[in-house]
């Protein structure tokens, strides 16, 4: 089952020819989290092929027009489309009036249920967890309230040696025993757990961290992450104006990646200011070479058990991205 990242979004407020406003899609083990909505999130979800429908939990960052305008429409879609399910929103608490306001006119009642979920400033928390996935958000520094998002897999059981079952005869009951880490006895003799299974998947991490000022205050949360998405606004020329306008250079988010010790840095959120996106990624990589320039229709797919590197598919090719092995191989 998958652990996979799709970039529909990757530039800052004004959308461009080859860059919309920020939105991705989290995919942890079939269960699709929208992170942001920028205007033109619909088109978006079409043209890289993710399903309305397979979307159940949007996470809204912040209210700058570039991260919740797209909000409205796709609501709209999904209500066109037969949606029936029910969806969960966690944002700012003033989404939730702005929601109902430019909704009102269209429905008196949604033909699905919402559930508004509202963030609260200054706080740390879990807000979604099920047997697969936590989520916690936590608070970063802007000209508005903003919160970044942490994806944590839960460990799993571990996997049983098909060719033990049948050598000792195991029962379901047992089999479920010793995924959870048991051992069993037969004929006065312990079989360990560890000659009985194999190590499962280690669990796998995503922060998304966009719109903020460089803190420290939050990276003790997202130390070892797999991966995380951070901003980078600005280039290191305009450091005065990133601290002005409460942004990131590359610079900064490279130095970031590296104190917090991540395996790979995905950056994203440019100004068009600048003549060449390929500069944010140089500027980024000397500081932390393990880091990507996002594009929009980037699909990131985390390790599985037959490989031990990220791989990118970005058009027609597929890659590997180079991770840090030392933090790596000290996991």
């Amino acid at each position: 089952m998958r652990f996979e990242l799709t970039i529909l979004g990757s530039g800052s407020a004004l959308p461009t020819s080859n860059r919309n406003t920020t939105a991705q899609v989290l995919n942890v083990l079939e269960r699709f989290f929208l992170i942001d909505c920028g205007e033109g999130t619909q088109h978006q979800l079409r043209k890289f092929k993710l399903s309305f429908n397979h979307i159940h939990h949007i996470l809204i960052s912040h209210l700058h027009g570039d991260h919740f305008f797209g909000l409205f429409g796709l609501i709209s879609t999904m209500s066109l489309v037969g949606r029936d399910k029910p969806l969960n929103i966690y944002g700012p608490p003033e989404l939730e009036h702005l929601l109902w306001t430019v909704l009102k006119p269209q429905f008196e009642k949604t033909p699905f249920p919402i559930n508004f979920h509202p963030l609260h400033a200054e706080t740390t928390g879990t807000i979604y967890e099920d047997k697969v996935v936590k989520i916690t958000s936590f608070p970063l520094k802007h000209s508005v309230p903003v919160w970044g998002f942490l994806f944590e897999e839960k460990e799993r059981l571990r996997k049983i040696n098909s060719d033990k079952i049948s050598e000792y005869n195991i029962s379901i009951p047992e089999i479920n025993e010793i995924k959870a880490g048991g051992s069993i006895v037969r004929e006065n003799q312990i079989v360990s757990n560890k000659e009985l299974t194999f190590d499962p998947l280690p669990p796998r991490s995503y922060a998304f961290m966009t719109d903020t000022l460089l803190s420290r205050r939050y990276m003790e949360l997202v130390k070892n992450t797999d991966l995380i998405y951070h901003e980078a606004t600005f280039l290191k020329e305009d450091l005065a104006l990133a601290r002005k306008t409460l942004h990131t250079t590359a610079q900064q988010a490279g130095i970031f990646a590296h104190e917090a010790q991540i395996k790979h840095l995905l950056i994203g959120h440019f100004s068009t200011r600048y003549k060449s996106d390929a500069l944010f990624e140089e500027e980024c990589r000397k500081e932390f070479q393990y880091a990507t320039a996002a594009q929009d229709g980037d699909k990131i797919i985390w390790p599985d058990n037959k490989r031990t590197t990220f791989l990118i598919i970005r058009g027609e090719e597929t890659f590997e991205l180079a991770i840090n092995n030392e933090i790596a191989e000290s996991r």
